[in-house]
């Protein structure tokens, strides 16, 4: 039986590692975790959702494709009320306020024991610096397209030796991987320079001179 899962959600699914016990937290429909439990991936899943109607479609989609038995379902604010016995988190969909939140909100995750993979929807360069001064360290970010649109997944580990980002490189880190960095690197700096144009701090024209010691912006 096919599954119905996005081109967005197969690359955060090839960022987990085979024998991974999964906390899918904003699970929705459970696609991601279903996936992952199908091809062998994962060993096990928590599946939440801060919402009770996507929980019980992740729980139908569960007994549909006959995987109830490794699947877990709490209705939870992040990670508040799932159990901690899991190695890789994944938030998928989520806006960087949110995961922001969700990572604040549990301390207990800045550990080597965890590994966080991370698809943010809007906000990003916000939630890298947050993820650098929290003592979090991105060691891998694929860019890929789901339609019309850019995204990025960052794979992340705890820490906090490593040097903290640059405000430019909270906008274009240099993990940055994939067939489309060029185009996503345009669209950044595209974006700065309306920005900059329309700032009276100076604060994104820095970030841009910064950039263009970098990259070619004509590219």
């Amino acid at each position: 039986m096919k599954l119905p899962i996005s081109h967005r959600l197969l690359a955060c699914a090839g960022f987990v590692r085979k024998g991974a016990r999964i906390a899918d937290v904003g699970c929705d429909h459970g696609y991601l975790s279903i996936h992952l439990l199908r091809e062998g991936i994962a060993d096990g899943a928590i599946c939440s959702d801060v919402r009770p109607q996507p929980l019980q479609s992740a729980r139908r989609n569960a007994q549909k494709y006959g995987l109830q038995d490794k699947m877990e379902f709490y209705l939870s604010d992040g990670v508040q009320s799932i159990p901690q016995n899991f190695d890789t988190l994944i938030c998928a969909g989520m806006g960087a306020d949110t995961i922001v939140s969700i990572l604040e909100a549990a301390p207990w995750l800045r550990s080597s024991s965890y590994r966080l993979i991370l698809q943010c929807q809007s906000k990003t360069p916000m939630l890298r610096k947050y993820l650098s001064d929290a003592g979090f360290s991105i060691v891998r970010e694929a860019v890929l397209r789901d339609g019309r649109f850019l995204y990025t997944v960052m794979e992340v580990i705890f820490d906090p030796e490593q040097p903290r980002l640059t405000p430019a490189q909270c906008y274009l880190p240099a993990v940055l991987s994939g067939q489309e960095v060029s185009a996503y690197r345009q669209w950044v700096i595209g974006g700065l320079k309306i920005a900059a144009e329309h700032q009276t701090d100076g604060q994104k024209k820095e970030i841009l001179r910064e950039l263009e010691d970098t990259y070619d912006y004509s590219e």
